[in-house]
């Protein structure tokens, strides 16, 4: 008798476990939110993540993709994460400087190396997003999974800009971010913060001379067709952000936040690949809608004209961020000198 009761104890005991493992790994949906329209870059990768994730989780996890707008604007989507209602938030970092300000030493132009290669490495770099940077968010109640660029900045105009004087009395669209409304304004122009949705309308409207992006979300958004001249600088690259709620992640359990990492970390080379491709079509697309477009590349005498008026930015840049964002500044400009020096070897 008392042997029976103690197979049936057990019994009922690894039943527990056995719902307890269940009810760990149940079925559940994870919330991935991008500021970008279906077909983007962001979009590419969101997608690659939904897959990894889905085929790591043997299908307990299923990711569900919300698109620009669907919840929100950018700073939203990031306030979301953090609340844990939205559980990954890929955005472009200037939507996050009023949030998080450190994270604007991307925004400042002429800060990354030449490359989008060269800018990626150093975007996946661990000591970047798991060291002062990634604490930085932290404190904000963000977790800062990772980084990438989507390539160049390229500015569109409605007319020709070649040195900072061409900058005088025009009206720059930027994202709302204390950093980059110095960081044009130094350069010559008159910065005008407007949530993306608004750009093409207000240049459409001439209640703007131009905005900077990246090649594909330029023809995305169909910004080319109210412009006249797209330039590059070489002053910067976007940096996009993916980051999720610290507290929702804190209590995910460890297997879960592992397989996060490794699928982060996995997806470094992939996006490489998708900017250099999307950066090359998306162009052709451009040229042959609009033949007539000016493509305009600056030599290294005229950038060298912008890069040194960007250098009042930089000077600016602790009054924004305080004292711990200038050591991320000076760390992050030591890294990129480090990187360039090894690559010209």
């Amino acid at each position: 008798m008392s042997r029976t009761r103690l197979s049936l104890k057990h019994l009922f005991a690894g039943i527990s476990i056995a719902l307890v493992s269940l009810s760990t790994f149940a079925a559940e949906t994870w919330k991935y939110a991008i500021e970008e329209v279906p077909g983007s870059i962001m979009d590419s990768y969101a997608q690659e993540f939904k897959r990894r994730i889905e085929k790591a989780s043997n299908g307990e996890v299923t990711v569900k993709i919300y698109h620009m707008g669907q919840l929100g604007t950018s700073a939203e989507m990031a306030e979301q994460a953090i609340d844990g209602t939205v559980h990954f938030v890929n955005v472009a970092v200037g939507a996050l400087g009023t949030l998080v300000p450190e994270s604007q030493v991307f925004l400042m132009n002429y800060v990354l190396p030449d490359g989008s290669d060269a800018v990626n490495k150093v975007l996946a770099s661990d000591k970047l997003v798991r060291g002062a940077l990634g604490k930085a968010f932290d404190k904000r109640g963000l977790r800062l999974q990772a980084l990438y660029s989507e390539g160049p900045q390229v500015w569109t105009t409605n007319r020709l800009v070649r040195k900072p004087t061409d900058f005088k009395g025009f009206k720059m669209r930027v994202m709302v971010s204390p950093v980059l409304l110095d960081a044009y304004a130094d350069l010559g122009a008159s910065p005008t913060p407007m949530p993306f949705g608004e750009v093409y309308g207000a240049l459409q409207l001439k209640q703007v001379d131009g905005q900077v992006n990246p090649i594909p979300a330029i023809e995305e958004m169909k910004f080319y067709e109210v412009t006249n001249y797209l330039i590059w600088a070489g002053e910067q690259e976007l940096v996009t952000a993916i980051v999720s709620g610290n507290d929702w992640f804190s209590k995910l359990p460890p297997q879960r936040q592992k397989m996060i990492e490794a699928t982060v970390a996995d997806m470094h080379g992939y996006v490489n690949d998708v900017v250099k491709r999307f950066n090359s079509e998306r162009l052709n697309k451009i040229k042959a809608a609009k033949p007539n477009i000016q493509l305009v590349q600056l030599n290294e005498a005229e950038r060298a004209e912008f890069r040194k008026a960007s250098m009042a930015t930089h000077a600016k840049f602790q009054k924004h961020v305080g004292s711990e964002g200038k050591k991320i500044l000076d760390g992050f400009l030591a890294d990129v000198n480090a990187l360039t020096a090894l690559s010209a070897k």
